[in-house]
């Protein structure tokens, strides 16, 4: 058969340890038989990044501005430990975070459904999709010890060295205290990219924050939902059938665990950091999440929202058998090849990236699956797979 051709290229940003090894077998197994595949590639893996001083992550988020497009392998994000294994020269930041400054982005995280990997969660039906606004807050804060008694403020001095102070506290004694910050331009680009997601997806937007208890830091995002919503987006909405609204963090919570699931849930960082992984786990498993990061200006960077599996790598290295799922890794690149389609109107492109879905859906429907959902799937005698097997299995029904 010939290969499907692509017009344009998209950003391919590879990574570390057994995802890394994932990477190159889902290439050689799901796509290379039948896609010419035209990337940029980048190799962010962790000694790489070491090498440019972590300039190859920075070029790799300017060429996804440039091609709207790109899919992420896991990488490391490394500490004190991973700088003496790998003799880095520092302690270089999260790549994620670094991406995520650049294109100003929103990261949306969704469960992969599939038959017989039950939720926790009896009443969900469908998938839940957590919108995470990825700047600022705790993630940004300032913290101090405090030693004994002495008061702390906020202080903020203007341009034209006039000074505006609020108290924090009054200690009597030895305590804690941390500053964080947030921008009205990052809140206005979380805003637009939950709806822009919510219609490209069909699904209503829900957003809470705790406005009650924080009157000037949380009823800033909700205002600026609130009026960017009324301003540019409620007769999309109402078109499009799908509705927005507000409430408060701990209505949210027990919303979402009576609903059925099948829309958007938009947190603040702290809440999405939380929720995605409590969605995640409550559905089966963060292996099977998907995870795309959407810029206001419609970029889109797609990957799998775990890690690099540390564990699997090293019995690996040894040249033991490991069983890790790829799932997610795959959903990853079908994201990335739908969206590529899209844009370049290759219906060919995008119909194949439904096609691999589905014939990974299928493969674990059918009792093929790797050890971890093997242990948690109601599927009478699953078959536990390694970690290529797995992957073959896939290609034999693709």
């Amino acid at each position: 058969m010939d290969k499907i051709k692509m017009t344009t290229p998209i950003v391919e940003m590879d990574g570390d340890e057994m995802t890394r090894i994932l990477w190159q077998m889902i290439k050689d197994h799901l796509l290379l038989p039948y896609i010419d595949l035209n990337t940029e590639y980048y190799d962010l893996g962790l000694e790489y990044r070491d090498k440019t001083n972590d300039q190859v992550t920075i070029d790799s988020a300017n060429a996804t501005q440039k091609y709207k497009v790109a899919v992420k392998c896991a990488t490391i994000t490394p500490n004190a430990d991973r700088v003496k294994e790998y003799s880095l020269k520092e302690m270089w930041k999260s790549p994620n975070g670094t991406i995520r400054a650049i294109l100003d982005g929103t990261v949306f995280r969704a469960p992969i459904v599939v038959r017989g990997i039950e939720p926790c969660v009896m009443n969900w039906k469908k998938p839940i999709t957590i919108a995470r606004h990825a700047y600022g807050d705790v993630y940004k804060g300032s913290e101090m010890r405090i030693p004994g008694t002495g008061k702390v403020e906020l202080v903020y001095t203007a341009e034209d060295g006039s000074e505006t102070r609020e108290l924090v506290h009054s200690f009597k004694g030895p305590g804690i205290v941390q500053g964080m910050h947030n921008l009205n331009d990052s809140i206005e680009s979380f805003a637009r990219s939950c709806f822009n997601y919510a219609l490209d997806t069909r699904q209503d937007v829900w957003f809470a924050t705790k406005d009650t208890i924080s009157k000037k830091y949380d009823h800033t995002f909700k205002d600026i939902f609130q009026d960017i919503f009324e301003a540019d987006y409620e007769d999309k909405f109402k078109e499009a059938g799908i509705t927005y609204f507000y409430t408060l963090i701990d209505d949210a919570v027990a919303r979402v665990m009576k609903s059925e699931g099948g829309y958007i849930w938009a947190c603040k960082n702290y809440d999405g950091d939380v929720m995605s992984d409590m969605i995640s786990s409550a559905f089966g498993s963060l292996a099977m999440m998907t995870s795309v990061l959407v810029s206001p200006d419609g970029d889109y960077e797609y990957e799998a929202a775990h890690g690099t599996v540390q564990r699997h790598y090293y019995k690996h290295l040894k040249g033991e058998e490991t069983s890790t799922n790829s799932v997610a890794t795959i959903f990853a690149w079908t994201g990335a090849l739908r969206k590529r389609g899209e844009l370049d109107g290759n219906a060919e492109l995008a119909a194949f990236a439904d096609k691999l879905e589905q014939a990974t859906i299928d493969t674990i429907e059918a009792g093929e699956m790797t050890k971890d959902l093997a242990l948690i799937t109601s599927i009478p005698n699953p078959t536990a797979l390694n970690s290529e097997e797995f992957i073959k299995a896939i290609a034999k029904r693709l």
